[in-house]
């Protein structure tokens, strides 16, 4: 006599637990967020080594620095790979939104000036209006964006950074023109995370205090974006990513698809902008418009395409190389003979060995490792975990 259906599953679960821990009987246990203890292990590991490395020696206010730039790259990477990893639509217009975020900031929460505007707000309304108004501009370019695909779409979006650098120097009550504008302080409730405060009797170096507002922001925005990938929306972005005509076959609403795509990719874009204004402490429309506008915009190419496509991880790793290799390159520059600074009469500037590494980067990962240093890491994960067997 069989068992009644609804105890096969709880008899499942538990062999599952005595004997396969890997093995899953429900969808929902298979596409969890820290599905295995391991992950479940590093992950925190990694957190907490995350928020004590400001308080060790070896955190200098130059690497911490670096490390906020890279938190903030991280954002503007899962951005884009949202709409172009998981969504398969090609995008080099990223710096755009990114630079639309940063001035947006800059006016809603930035002071007046000669001839700029501002309204002086705090930055639980500037921050997330930086990411509204790209979102904004991004859902009004979507449905043109979603006519063509591939190369033309590609060159598409291309064209809103130079049209981007004209409104940039054109709109100087919103960007101060040529000479650009401060950024917003960061504020909120009269508690600014970008000066030196005191917490429960602890010090916090200005850094610090900044490095801590990102890391935070950064998980809350990386597990929204792993989500989306987990719903209905992201399983429909693969869809169109993969076969756009069949899935539309299938029922999948190609227009809003793309469309929701551009616009979250927008958004998370503009908030990256927003808070890169505060790294850079200055902006202008040279940062994010014409061939300046279209390296940073290979720049965030580059984060996805290194770290790895339609992940998030991949993202936050690819930021981290991107962000950090141009530094380790000026470090080793010293032991180089024919690589230095610019104006130093070396054979090679820093600037063109990066762009050289960039380059040369993306094209071996096209052809040996599509997924990226993410795809490496899961290659020797799987071996080990294969290990000693052969297949």
């Amino acid at each position: 006599m069989s068992a009644p259906p609804d105890t096969i599953e709880p008899k499942a679960a538990r062999a599952t637990l005595r004997g396969r821990p890997e093995l899953y009987t429900r969808y929902a246990a298979d596409q969890a967020l820290l599905n295995t203890n391991a992950k479940k292990f590093w992950t925190l590991a990694l957190l907490l080594a995350v928020i004590i490395l400001p308080f060790t020696p070896f955190a200098t206010r130059a690497w911490l620095g670096n490390l906020t730039v890279v938190m903030i790259y991280a954002i503007g990477g899962i951005g884009l790979n949202l709409v172009t990893g998981f969504a398969g639509q090609v995008s080099l217009g990223h710096a755009f939104f990114i630079g639309l975020g940063a001035f947006t900031a800059a006016f809603v929460g930035g002071t007046p000036g000669r001839t700029a505007g501002g309204l002086e707000l705090e930055m639980w309304i500037w921050l997330p209006l930086a990411g509204l108004v790209p979102m904004a501009v991004g859902l009004l370019v979507a449905p043109l964006a979603a006519r063509v695909r591939g190369l033309y779409l590609a060159i598409l979006t291309l064209g809103l950074v130079f049209l981007g650098e004209h409104i940039f120097r054109e709109w100087e009550f919103v960007t101060g023109g040529f000479i650009g504008r401060r950024a917003p302080e960061p504020v909120i409730a009269g508690f600014n995370f970008n000066q030196r405060q005191e917490i429960f009797g602890v010090d916090f170096e200005r850094e610090a205090i900044f490095y801590l507002f990102c890391f935070v922001l950064l998980v809350i925005l990386a597990v929204l974006a792993r989500n989306l990938a987990r719903s209905k929306s992201g399983r429909a972005f693969a869809a169109v990513r993969d076969r756009d005509v069949a899935a539309e076959v299938m029922g999948v609403p190609l227009l809003k698809t793309k469309v929701l795509a551009f616009g979250v990719s927008s958004f998370y874009a503009g908030i990256c902008g927003g808070l890169l204004a505060i790294a850079f402490g200055q902006i202008t429309p040279e940062n994010f418009g014409g061939l300046a506008g279209l390296l940073l915009s290979v720049e965030f190419l580059a984060v996805i395409l290194i770290g790895g496509v339609a992940t998030i991880s991949g993202s936050i790793i690819g930021a981290a190389f991107v962000v950090l290799l141009p530094r380790f390159v000026e470090i080793a520059s010293a032991y180089i003979p024919f690589v230095g600074g610019q104006g130093s009469g070396a054979f090679l500037t820093i600037f063109q060995v990066n762009q050289i590494l960039f380059g040369a980067l993306i094209v071996a990962f096209l052809i040996l490792e599509p997924r990226g240093l993410f795809g490496l890491w899961l290659r020797m994960r799987n071996y080990w975990k294969a290990w000693p067997f052969s297949y």
